[in-house]
Protein backbone atom coordinates (compact mmCIF):
# COMPACT_ATOMS: atom_id res chain seq x y z
CA UNK A 1 0.00 0.00 0.00
CA UNK A 2 1.72 3.41 -1.26
CA UNK A 3 0.07 6.36 1.12
CA UNK A 4 0.82 10.23 0.24
CA UNK A 5 3.10 9.48 -2.73
CA UNK A 6 1.57 11.94 -5.43
CA UNK A 7 -0.48 15.18 -5.12
CA UNK A 8 -3.88 15.61 -3.48
CA UNK A 9 -6.34 16.58 -6.92
CA UNK A 10 -8.90 19.60 -6.15
CA UNK A 11 -11.70 19.08 -8.61
CA UNK A 12 -14.35 22.42 -8.79
CA UNK A 13 -16.54 20.23 -10.59
CA UNK A 14 -16.90 17.59 -7.90
CA UNK A 15 -17.40 20.25 -5.59
CA UNK A 16 -19.74 21.71 -7.76
CA UNK A 17 -21.90 18.59 -8.13
CA UNK A 18 -21.27 17.60 -4.28
CA UNK A 19 -19.95 14.06 -4.44
CA UNK A 20 -19.31 13.77 -0.54
CA UNK A 21 -20.60 10.82 -0.02
CA UNK A 22 -18.73 8.36 -2.04
CA UNK A 23 -19.43 4.36 -1.31
CA UNK A 24 -17.23 1.53 -2.29
CA UNK A 25 -18.92 -1.86 -2.51
CA UNK A 26 -16.06 -4.92 -2.98
CA UNK A 27 -12.65 -4.22 -0.83
CA UNK A 28 -10.39 -6.41 -3.09
CA UNK A 29 -7.23 -4.87 -5.24
CA UNK A 30 -9.35 -2.53 -7.21
CA UNK A 31 -12.71 -1.37 -4.65
CA UNK A 32 -9.83 -0.62 -1.99
CA UNK A 33 -7.73 1.27 -3.99
CA UNK A 34 -10.52 3.63 -5.15
CA UNK A 35 -11.43 3.95 -1.19
CA UNK A 36 -7.82 4.43 -0.50
CA UNK A 37 -6.60 7.01 -3.47
CA UNK A 38 -10.52 9.06 -2.83
CA UNK A 39 -9.74 9.43 0.52
CA UNK A 40 -5.81 10.95 -0.15
CA UNK A 41 -6.95 13.00 -3.22
CA UNK A 42 -10.45 13.91 -2.01
CA UNK A 43 -10.12 15.92 1.46
CA UNK A 44 -12.97 16.24 3.00
CA UNK A 45 -15.16 13.61 1.22
CA UNK A 46 -16.64 10.75 3.33
CA UNK A 47 -15.69 7.66 1.67
CA UNK A 48 -17.60 4.71 3.12
CA UNK A 49 -16.15 1.01 2.22
CA UNK A 50 -18.06 -1.92 2.59
CA UNK A 51 -17.27 -6.29 1.82
CA UNK A 52 -19.74 -8.51 2.66
CA UNK A 53 -16.45 -10.59 4.61
CA UNK A 54 -16.23 -9.71 8.04
CA UNK A 55 -12.30 -10.01 7.82
CA UNK A 56 -11.78 -8.21 4.40
CA UNK A 57 -13.83 -5.12 6.41
CA UNK A 58 -11.49 -6.03 9.81
CA UNK A 59 -8.22 -5.61 7.25
CA UNK A 60 -9.95 -2.86 5.71
CA UNK A 61 -10.29 -0.79 8.77
CA UNK A 62 -6.72 -1.76 10.10
CA UNK A 63 -4.80 -0.37 7.10
CA UNK A 64 -6.93 3.03 6.62
CA UNK A 65 -9.03 1.88 3.33
CA UNK A 66 -11.84 5.09 3.54
CA UNK A 67 -12.69 7.30 5.93
CA UNK A 68 -14.96 4.16 7.34
CA UNK A 69 -16.09 0.92 6.85
CA UNK A 70 -19.72 -0.05 6.99
CA UNK A 71 -21.30 -3.28 8.67
CA UNK A 72 -23.74 -3.63 5.85
CA UNK A 73 -24.74 -2.73 2.56
CA UNK A 74 -27.84 -0.45 3.60
CA UNK A 75 -25.51 1.54 6.03
CA UNK A 76 -22.73 1.79 3.29
CA UNK A 77 -25.50 3.32 0.31
CA UNK A 78 -27.36 5.32 2.34
CA UNK A 79 -26.35 8.78 2.10
CA UNK A 80 -24.30 8.31 -0.92
CA UNK A 81 -24.22 10.17 -3.81
CA UNK A 82 -21.69 7.97 -5.75
CA UNK A 83 -21.82 4.48 -5.24
CA UNK A 84 -18.95 1.91 -7.18
CA UNK A 85 -19.73 -1.44 -7.61
CA UNK A 86 -15.84 -3.10 -7.47
CA UNK A 87 -17.18 -6.86 -7.29
CA UNK A 88 -17.05 -9.83 -9.29
CA UNK A 89 -18.88 -9.02 -12.48
CA UNK A 90 -21.87 -11.51 -12.34
CA UNK A 91 -22.65 -10.28 -8.59
CA UNK A 92 -23.49 -6.66 -10.21
CA UNK A 93 -27.32 -7.54 -10.91
CA UNK A 94 -27.90 -8.85 -7.23
CA UNK A 95 -25.93 -5.48 -6.30
CA UNK A 96 -27.79 -3.28 -8.54
CA UNK A 97 -31.07 -4.45 -7.21
CA UNK A 98 -29.99 -3.98 -3.84
CA UNK A 99 -28.83 -0.74 -4.16
CA UNK A 100 -32.00 0.56 -6.40
CA UNK A 101 -33.62 -0.39 -2.70
CA UNK A 102 -31.06 1.74 -0.65
CA UNK A 103 -29.60 4.39 -2.14
CA UNK A 104 -30.94 8.22 -2.45
CA UNK A 105 -32.58 10.06 -5.41
CA UNK A 106 -29.95 11.26 -7.38
CA UNK A 107 -27.45 8.92 -6.73
CA UNK A 108 -24.53 8.15 -9.98
CA UNK A 109 -24.08 4.08 -9.74
CA UNK A 110 -20.96 2.88 -11.27
CA UNK A 111 -18.99 -0.22 -11.72
CA UNK A 112 -15.52 -0.69 -12.03
CA UNK A 113 -15.93 -3.89 -14.35
CA UNK A 114 -13.46 -4.91 -17.71
CA UNK A 115 -16.98 -5.88 -19.67
CA UNK A 116 -20.00 -3.17 -20.12
CA UNK A 117 -22.84 -4.54 -22.10
CA UNK A 118 -24.11 -7.15 -19.33
CA UNK A 119 -23.59 -4.21 -16.78
CA UNK A 120 -25.75 -1.66 -18.82
CA UNK A 121 -28.14 -4.17 -19.54
CA UNK A 122 -28.72 -5.13 -15.88
CA UNK A 123 -28.54 -1.26 -14.51
CA UNK A 124 -31.85 -0.62 -17.03
CA UNK A 125 -33.45 -3.62 -15.06
CA UNK A 126 -32.72 -3.44 -11.66
CA UNK A 127 -31.85 0.40 -11.09
CA UNK A 128 -35.01 2.46 -10.41
CA UNK A 129 -34.80 6.00 -12.84
CA UNK A 130 -34.15 7.85 -9.87
CA UNK A 131 -30.80 6.42 -9.96
CA UNK A 132 -27.94 7.31 -12.59
CA UNK A 133 -25.67 4.60 -13.87
CA UNK A 134 -22.91 4.89 -16.08
CA UNK A 135 -20.23 2.27 -15.95
CA UNK A 136 -16.58 2.77 -15.65
CA UNK A 137 -13.45 0.31 -16.29
CA UNK A 138 -10.33 1.82 -15.09
CA UNK A 139 -7.45 0.13 -16.53
CA UNK A 140 -5.85 -0.44 -13.84
CA UNK A 141 -4.41 -3.54 -11.73
CA UNK A 142 -2.14 -6.30 -11.52
CA UNK A 143 -1.83 -9.70 -11.25
CA UNK A 144 -2.81 -9.82 -7.14
CA UNK A 145 -5.94 -9.54 -5.21
CA UNK A 146 -7.15 -8.64 -1.70
CA UNK A 147 -7.12 -5.14 0.04
CA UNK A 148 -4.30 -5.81 1.50
CA UNK A 149 -2.88 -4.75 -2.14
CA UNK A 150 -4.46 -1.48 -2.29
CA UNK A 151 -2.54 1.11 -3.35
CA UNK A 152 -3.23 5.35 -3.19
CA UNK A 153 -1.74 5.52 -6.21
CA UNK A 154 -3.25 2.32 -8.84
CA UNK A 155 -4.87 4.90 -11.12
CA UNK A 156 -1.90 7.84 -11.83
CA UNK A 157 -1.51 8.34 -15.39
CA UNK A 158 -4.02 5.28 -15.96
CA UNK A 159 -6.94 4.92 -18.73
CA UNK A 160 -10.47 5.25 -17.16
CA UNK A 161 -13.10 4.51 -20.26
CA UNK A 162 -16.27 5.48 -19.30
CA UNK A 163 -19.66 3.84 -21.08
CA UNK A 164 -22.49 5.33 -21.84
CA UNK A 165 -25.63 4.54 -23.96
CA UNK A 166 -28.29 6.86 -25.60
CA UNK A 167 -30.44 6.78 -22.67
CA UNK A 168 -27.32 7.90 -19.87
CA UNK A 169 -28.07 10.85 -17.88
CA UNK A 170 -25.22 13.49 -19.05
CA UNK A 171 -25.63 14.94 -16.34
CA UNK A 172 -24.09 12.05 -14.11
CA UNK A 173 -21.55 11.55 -16.43
CA UNK A 174 -19.81 15.09 -16.16
CA UNK A 175 -19.20 14.41 -12.22
CA UNK A 176 -18.10 10.96 -12.83
CA UNK A 177 -15.70 12.11 -15.25
CA UNK A 178 -14.03 14.51 -12.37
CA UNK A 179 -13.60 12.07 -9.67
CA UNK A 180 -11.53 9.90 -11.73
CA UNK A 181 -9.62 12.59 -13.22
CA UNK A 182 -9.02 13.49 -9.27
CA UNK A 183 -8.02 9.88 -8.72
CA UNK A 184 -4.97 10.81 -11.81
CA UNK A 185 -6.75 8.94 -14.89
CA UNK A 186 -7.56 10.40 -18.06
CA UNK A 187 -10.71 9.77 -19.05
CA UNK A 188 -12.70 7.77 -22.73
CA UNK A 189 -15.90 7.63 -23.29
CA UNK A 190 -17.25 4.92 -25.54
CA UNK A 191 -20.32 3.09 -26.11
CA UNK A 192 -20.35 -0.51 -24.21
CA UNK A 193 -20.78 -2.78 -26.93
CA UNK A 194 -17.48 -0.93 -28.61
CA UNK A 195 -15.79 -1.22 -25.01
CA UNK A 196 -16.09 -4.85 -24.91
CA UNK A 197 -15.16 -5.48 -28.51
CA UNK A 198 -11.95 -3.52 -27.88
CA UNK A 199 -10.87 -5.07 -24.50
CA UNK A 200 -11.52 -8.77 -25.39
CA UNK A 201 -8.41 -8.01 -28.05
CA UNK A 202 -6.40 -5.97 -25.91
CA UNK A 203 -7.28 -7.30 -22.29
CA UNK A 204 -9.02 -10.35 -22.35
CA UNK A 205 -7.75 -12.15 -25.05
CA UNK A 206 -4.21 -11.91 -23.56
CA UNK A 207 -4.73 -13.61 -20.61
CA UNK A 208 -6.09 -16.64 -22.32
CA UNK A 209 -3.28 -16.64 -24.20
CA UNK A 210 -1.30 -16.33 -21.49
CA UNK A 211 -3.33 -19.17 -19.84
CA UNK A 212 -2.67 -21.35 -22.92
CA UNK A 213 0.87 -21.23 -22.96
CA UNK A 214 1.25 -21.84 -19.29
CA UNK A 215 -1.15 -25.28 -19.68
CA UNK A 216 0.14 -26.33 -23.19
CA UNK A 217 4.03 -26.20 -21.58
CA UNK A 218 5.92 -28.81 -18.99
CA UNK A 219 6.20 -28.45 -15.59
CA UNK A 220 9.32 -29.13 -15.17
CA UNK A 221 10.49 -27.92 -18.20
CA UNK A 222 8.95 -24.48 -17.29
CA UNK A 223 12.16 -24.62 -13.77
CA UNK A 224 14.42 -22.96 -16.90
CA UNK A 225 12.36 -20.09 -17.93
CA UNK A 226 13.26 -16.54 -17.51
CA UNK A 227 12.07 -13.27 -17.88
CA UNK A 228 10.94 -13.62 -21.38
CA UNK A 229 8.81 -16.70 -20.42
CA UNK A 230 7.76 -15.00 -16.92
CA UNK A 231 6.88 -11.94 -18.36
CA UNK A 232 4.77 -13.15 -21.40
CA UNK A 233 3.11 -15.37 -18.84
CA UNK A 234 2.45 -12.87 -15.70
CA UNK A 235 -1.09 -12.49 -16.12
CA UNK A 236 -1.65 -15.83 -15.84
CA UNK A 237 -1.84 -15.65 -12.11
CA UNK A 238 -4.65 -13.49 -12.22
CA UNK A 239 -7.65 -15.46 -10.29
CA UNK A 240 -9.58 -17.89 -11.69
CA UNK A 241 -12.98 -16.99 -10.43
CA UNK A 242 -12.71 -13.20 -11.17
CA UNK A 243 -11.31 -14.25 -15.03
CA UNK A 244 -14.23 -16.72 -15.72
CA UNK A 245 -16.68 -14.69 -14.88
CA UNK A 246 -14.84 -11.92 -17.46
CA UNK A 247 -14.81 -14.79 -20.29
CA UNK A 248 -17.92 -15.78 -19.69
CA UNK A 249 -19.25 -11.98 -19.66
CA UNK A 250 -18.05 -11.26 -23.12
CA UNK A 251 -17.84 -14.60 -24.34
CA UNK A 252 -18.11 -13.72 -28.22
CA UNK A 253 -15.55 -10.96 -28.94
CA UNK A 254 -13.22 -13.02 -26.95
CA UNK A 255 -13.93 -16.18 -29.09
CA UNK A 256 -13.49 -14.43 -32.30
CA UNK A 257 -10.23 -13.25 -30.83
CA UNK A 258 -9.28 -16.65 -30.37
CA UNK A 259 -9.91 -17.37 -34.37
CA UNK A 260 -8.09 -14.53 -35.65
CA UNK A 261 -4.65 -15.46 -32.87
CA UNK A 262 -4.97 -19.24 -34.34
CA UNK A 263 -5.34 -18.10 -37.68
CA UNK A 264 -2.16 -16.08 -37.13
CA UNK A 265 -0.27 -19.30 -35.44
CA UNK A 266 -1.48 -21.35 -38.55
CA UNK A 267 0.75 -18.86 -40.85
CA UNK A 268 3.29 -18.95 -38.88
CA UNK A 269 3.29 -22.96 -38.31
CA UNK A 270 2.94 -23.03 -42.13
CA UNK A 271 5.89 -21.37 -42.70
CA UNK A 272 8.20 -22.98 -40.15
CA UNK A 273 7.20 -26.85 -41.55
CA UNK A 274 8.10 -25.62 -44.97
CA UNK A 275 11.32 -23.68 -44.15
CA UNK A 276 10.01 -20.63 -45.55
CA UNK A 277 12.80 -17.71 -43.85
CA UNK A 278 10.98 -15.07 -46.15
CA UNK A 279 7.95 -15.51 -44.35
CA UNK A 280 8.72 -16.15 -41.15
CA UNK A 281 10.97 -12.72 -41.63
CA UNK A 282 7.63 -11.39 -42.74
CA UNK A 283 5.52 -12.31 -39.73
CA UNK A 284 7.96 -11.89 -37.42
CA UNK A 285 8.78 -8.11 -38.47
CA UNK A 286 5.45 -7.28 -38.96
CA UNK A 287 4.63 -7.99 -35.14
CA UNK A 288 7.89 -6.32 -34.50
CA UNK A 289 7.02 -3.06 -36.24
CA UNK A 290 3.56 -2.68 -34.96
CA UNK A 291 4.51 -3.12 -31.74
CA UNK A 292 7.38 -0.71 -31.70
CA UNK A 293 4.32 2.04 -33.39
CA UNK A 294 2.58 0.83 -29.67
CA UNK A 295 5.69 1.47 -27.26
CA UNK A 296 6.12 5.27 -29.17
CA UNK A 297 2.15 6.05 -28.94
CA UNK A 298 2.06 5.19 -25.40
CA UNK A 299 5.80 6.96 -24.79
CA UNK A 300 4.49 10.20 -26.33
CA UNK A 301 0.84 9.74 -24.07
CA UNK A 302 3.34 9.55 -21.29
CA UNK A 303 1.56 6.82 -20.55
CA UNK A 304 4.96 4.20 -20.51
CA UNK A 305 8.77 5.39 -20.00
CA UNK A 306 11.08 5.17 -22.12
Amino acid sequence: MSVGRLPVYLSKTLQMNELRNISVIGLGLLGGSIALAARQRLPGTRVIGYSHRASTRAKARSLGIGTEIANDLAMAVRDANLVIVATPIFTFEDYFEQVSRLAPEGCIVTDVGSTKVLPHRWAVSQLDKRLHYVGSHPVAGSEQRGVEFARDDLFYQACCVLTVTPKTSRSAVKPLRAFWSALGCSIRVMDPAEHDRIFANISHLPHVLAAGLVNASDGDDMKFAGNGFLDSTRIASGPSTIWTDVLLANSRNIAGGIDRVIAELSKLQAAIKSGKRPKIEQLLEAARKKRASLVNYKIKRKELLS
